[in-house]
């Protein structure tokens, strides 16, 4: 029933899973300075270092990775600020057990700066998405999304410290109802079974409606 959370830096998202009291049964890092692997630490769960520049190939890594992740024999793998795109090849091993959160209402704004380009592009909403990873960068099927409005005076900043709050409220609730076997995938539809709320924000599905 564990998961096993790969994370590059600071691991708020992996924080927020530790704090909703999910199964993590280890973190790891393809930096060795990520912030989070100290959180982890701290909180007894077992973390490794997989460094990419060491490898001589995407492949190599993956590889390297999967041994590692499989030691832990996870449900299911979380990308928490992972940034690494990873191979076709690892994403096949750990297919419709991979999910990642990532900050913006996909399909709009795949890939990085998303708070910046939501800004730049006039819209009136933004937010996060909760998918199943697959070999197309950010384009998985949907588990839940949560939307946060765009202010007039909003900074990058204000807007990234918003969204940052969704996330840390929907990816908990994704991920248990992955373990509780609430989840599952129809071809590129994620249909989910007596969902409960993520408070405070607009979520969809919305298991009241």
């Amino acid at each position: 029933m564990s998961v096993v959370v790969l994370i590059s830096g600071r691991g708020s998202n992996m924080q927020a899973l530790l704090d909703a009291g999910l199964p993590v049964g280890a973190v790891v890092s393809n930096r060795a300075d990520a912030k989070g692997l100290r959180i982890a630490s701290a909180r007894g769960v077992a973390t490794r270092v997989v460094e990419h520049k060491g490898f001589p190939s995407r492949e190599a890594f993956d590889d390297t990775l999967a041994a590692v992740i499989d030691g832990f024999k996870p449900r299911l793998v979380a990308l928490a600020g992972f940034m690494r795109i990873l191979t076709p090849g690892f994403v096949a091993r750990y297919s419709g057990r991979l999910m990642n959160i990532h900050p913006s209402l996909l399909p709009a704004f795949p890939g990085l700066d998303t708070h910046a380009r939501a800004l730049a592009a006039g819209v009136k909403l933004h937010g996060c998405t909760v998918h199943f990873v697959t070999a197309e960068l950010d384009h998985g099927p949907a588990v839940v999304q949560a939307a946060v409005p765009v202010l007039d005076d909003d900074s990058e900043d204000s807007l990234a410290a918003r969204v940052l709050q969704a996330e840390h409220r929907i990816y908990p609730a994704a991920i248990r109802w992955f373990l509780e076997g609430r989840l599952r995938l129809e071809g590129r539809r994620v249909i989910g079974r007596d969902l409960d709320a993520a408070e405070g924000a607009l979520i969809s599905p919305d298991p009241e409606q």
